[in-house]
């Protein structure tokens, strides 16, 4: 059965995987709905944490029994490590301070002005590391773990990095068409960023660190400008240079930052074999 799987072409073993992750999942999820109908961030919680758990038993199991793996979270870039946690560390770092220094380059400029925080400071650096940290962690471990592992096998780096990026960018338009719409000025800067932390795994040997680190300092920066009410835009440029509804990467201005997290992890053309962005 595992060579059989294994001989598979991408594609199939990716839809495999996602299939066997639904049917387990539904069951749970199901009986949720049932019994926590009426209490939505409580059903949202165990849905999406027993969806969680899951994922990494079918990485392991997948792993093991299909490719013959025993560290299967190694094989996607998930360890504990000295290197793994500086990394993590760095790119907190360098997502925080390329959020902020964005929107200080606009107050700068006066496109916009710094307003009051409407909550406890400390109350939105809390928030902002736990949902930045979470979520750069469930997506890095699917998208930039689980998936892209999955795409190097069969393809180049290059098709590999491509697709994902595009695959990233379009799980986050998985809404209704008017919403997909409106929206739309944000998928490049979601492609964009999906790229980035691709090269980030690729740039660390496929170690999660960097990638884990950069997006939740990005999330984490952006949380506490947007939950916190600090700016409101002056409107002396359009919407498509700072942002449309606010969103930093669906305007230039996040373009061009993005662009120079690119320059700076696109690796040298001998520094990688099989292909390069």
């Amino acid at each position: 059965m595992s060579d059989k799987f294994s001989s598979f072409a991408a594609p199939i073993r990716i839809g495999i995987f996602l299939i066997l992750l639904f049917l387990t999942w539904l069951p749970i999820a199901l009986s949720a709905q049932f019994f926590l109908g009426d209490r939505p961030n409580l059903l949202t919680i165990i849905t999406m944490g027993w969806l969680f758990i899951l994922f990494f038993i079918l990485i392991k199991a997948v792993g093991k029994w299909f490719y013959g793996e025993h560290n299967a979270y190694r094989k996607i870039g998930l360890f504990i490590s000295s290197q793994n946690a500086l990394e993590l560390l760095q790119g907190l770092g360098i997502g925080l301070s390329l959020t902020f220094s964005l929107f200080i380059l606009q107050g700068i400029f006066g496109w916009l002005n710094w307003d009051n925080n409407s909550l406890p400071f400390w109350r939105l650096i809390l928030e902002g590391s736990l949902t930045g940290l979470s979520v750069a962690f469930a997506e890095e471990s699917f998208f930039r773990g689980w998936l892209l592992n999955e795409l190097e096998r069969d393809y180049s780096l290059k098709i590999a990095l491509w697709t994902n990026g595009i695959i990233f960018a379009i799980a986050h338009f998985l809404k209704p068409i008017p919403a997909m719409i409106e929206t739309l000025p944000a998928f490049p800067g979601l492609l964009l960023l999906g790229l980035i932390l691709g090269l980030a795994r690729r740039k660390n040997q496929s170690r999660l660190g960097l990638s884990i680190g950069l997006h939740g300092g990005l999330v984490w920066g952006y949380y506490i400008v947007d939950v916190g009410e600090l700016i409101s835009y002056t409107q002396i440029v359009p919407p498509a240079i700072t942002g449309i509804y606010g969103n930093p990467i669906a305007g230039v201005m996040g373009w061009l930052f993005l662009f120079g997290l690119i320059l700076w992890l696109k690796p040298e053309k001998d520094e990688t074999r099989r292909g390069s962005v």
